[in-house]
């Protein structure tokens, strides 16, 4: 059985990969959830806010995800796969928000502190969650 692809087989359109994405979108949504409110930002009733300080890391994210090929199997077809493509991917997902974040378009700025904390703070949700799906398949 084949599988349809899109950007030269970077993304496989699958149940398998709408679920994955999906999860990756609820990761980082939880993450910048969990960082608003940490700093005293209600995400629920500061919509906007919340929206702009997300934005950048779903920007980041699902640019390096569907460049570097991890919505396809292979990307989540083994554990070691999975947490080794995320981390990666990751890491090059919070360069991108943290550069959109020191324009004045998006709310808080370009801080390594932040960088640090979004990296293993959110690294772990994504890790968790695409583990857990590498486990599963």
């Amino acid at each position: 059985m084949s599988v349809s692809t899109v950007g030269n087989g970077r993304i496989e359109l699958s149940a398998r990969t709408a679920l994955v994405a999906v999860g990756d979108l609820l990761a980082i949504a939880l993450f910048v959830g969990i960082g608003e409110l940490t700093h005293g930002i209600n995400p629920i009733l500061n919509p906007g806010r919340f929206a702009g300080t997300l934005t950048p890391f779903y920007l980041g994210w699902l640019l390096v995800a569907g460049l570097g090929g991890l919505y396809t199997a292979a990307a989540t077809g083994t554990v070691r796969a999975a947490l080794g493509r995320t981390i990666v991917g990751w890491v090059l997902a919070v360069g991108i928000a943290q550069g959109l974040r020191s324009t004045a378009v998006f709310p808080g700025s370009a801080a390594l502190t932040f960088a640090v904390v979004s990296v293993f703070v959110g690294g772990t949700l994504l890790l968790l969650w695409r583990g857990a799906i590498a486990v599963a398949k």
